[in-house]
Order: C-alpha cells, then sequence, then structure tokens
C-alpha cells in the first residue's frame, strides 16, 4: 500500500492511501518479499514501479465502488481463565488456566481506508498493447485512405 500526501492547504497535509495491485504480475514473475523498489509517478496516470532495478510494471487507477478498508492482522493472545474464590472442588484456586480445546484467533486492526487502487503490468505488455493499438489504427486509416481514393477516382471518372 502506498500513501500519497496531497497539500491543499499549507497547514493541513492529507493523505490518501492507494492499494498497489501486483496480481497480474505475480503470476508471471516471482517477487520477492523485501525486493528493494522505487515508485515514481504517483501523480500521473501511469505510475511505475521498478523492482530490483530490473523488472519495470507500469500501473494504472482503477476506481473503486464505495471505500475499502484495509486491516493487519496479528495472533490474539490466548483467554486466560483465572481461578478466584475459595472451593473444596476447586484444587488449583488462585492458578491461571488457558483453555487447550480453544482455537487460535487473529486480531485485526483497520490500518486505512482508501479509494484508489493501482494495477499494475509488466512494461512490455503495456508496449504490445499500445503497439497492437497503434497498428490497427494505422491499418484503419490507410484503408480509408485507399476508400476515399476509389471514391474520388470514381467520381472523377464518372463511375460510382
Amino acid at each position: 500500500m502506498a500513501t500519497m500526501s496531497v497539500p491543499h492547504d499549507p497547514e493541513k497535509v492529507e493523505e490518501e492511501f492507494v492499494l498497489l495491485d501486483l496480481n497480474a504480475v505475480s503470476e508471471q514473475v516471482e517477487i520477492q518479499p523485501n525486493a528493494p523498489y522505487v515508485l515514481s509517478g504517483l501523480d500521473t496516470l501511469n505510475p511505475t514501479l521498478i523492482i530490483n532495478n530490473k523488472l519495470k510494471l507500469v500501473g494504472e487507477y482503477v476506481e473503486t465502488i464505495g471505500t475499502c478498508l484495509v486491516f493487519s492482522e496479528s495472533d490474539a493472545t490466548p483467554v486466560v481463565h483465572v481461578e478466584t474464590g475459595p472451593s473444596e472442588a476447586n484444587l488449583f484456586s488462585g492458578a491461571c488456566i488457558i483453555d487447550p480445546n480453544q482455537a487460535s484467533s487473529k486480531q485485526v486492526k483497520p490500518v486505512a481506508q482508501l479509494q484508489k487502487i493501482l494495477k499494475f503490468r509488466l512494461a512490455e505488455e503495456v508496449d504490445c498493447r499500445y503497439l497492437t493499438a497503434d497498428r490497427n489504427a494505422i491499418a484503419r486509416e490507410m484503408n480509408d485512405r485507399s476508400t476515399r481514393t476509389k471514391i474520388q477516382y470514381d467520381h472523377m471518372q464518372g463511375t460510382s
């Protein structure tokens, strides 16, 4: 998750959290958990993420519907039952007992809320996608030009 500071007022700094979605990339390449990275261009339409000075990713913002909440998870401390009060049946008076049948539990805490997700793709994929789109546009333009030329030629010859 990345944090963007957006200064609207010189005295008040507003933070905006953005989720970095690497799912599409993680299926194609292995990214080490503590790999060094450089995230730049958060204020542009297509931020870049460079991992290990080798892997270049290009991002695209996706608006969320509503607000996404982000939580952190940690192991919860086990519930301890303290035996209090004297009793002839209570052999462990004043002792602490942990229930061995209790399932382990997790404690979650809200960390942030966010309205944007930044989906990343390999830079080569993005380049190929735009190259394909450019080729298709050029082919359409050439087809349109040849059609217009043929219509103009037919019109000049008196045939349609």
